[in-house]
């Protein structure tokens, strides 16, 4: 007489499933890793650079402080508006480094203040620009 072959799972096949279901978890902890090790990577440039930026925008506060002593001891030193401009100028501008590739600029125009109260200065621009440089790495390709 033949035999009816039951059917069922075996216990070969059940194996494999377990093991091919430890494979796939094993693989998404390794990827949650290295993704969160990316992550915490991104977010010490990110807390580096913006700290270097405020430190920067803080130093500028600073500098624009001084001007506006000075444009007020000149302010109080001046007989008229002509003499008030030849001593302060029309304008300035300089650089507050932020890293090695960036800088802080602001451009400052100068006021004659007409009342109590009124500026010596307004900002005309505060940006972050590129330094005109960049120093490549010679062992990566430079595509032209």
């Amino acid at each position: 007489m033949k035999r009816k072959k039951a059917l069922g799972v075996n216990v070969g096949s059940s194996s494999i499933l377990l093991i091919f279901v430890i494979l796939c978890l094993v693989c998404f902890a390794a990827l949650s890793i290295v993704s969160a090790n990316a992550d915490y990577k991104l977010g010490q440039k990110i807390l580096k650079r913006t700290s270097a930026y405020y430190d920067a925008c803080n130093q500028a506060e600073k500098s624009i402080a001084a001007i506006d002593r000075t444009l007020w001891e000149i302010y109080d030193g001046a007989l008229d508006e002509t003499e008030y401009f030849a001593a302060a100028g029309r304008e300035k501008s300089y650089l507050i480094p932020i890293s090695d590739l960036q800088n802080l600029s602001i451009e400052i125009e100068i006021l004659y203040p007409r009342q109590t109260g009124d500026s010596c200065y307004r900002i005309k621009s505060w940006q972050v620009i590129n330094s005109d440089h960049i120093e490549y790495d010679n062992t990566l390709p430079v595509f032209q």
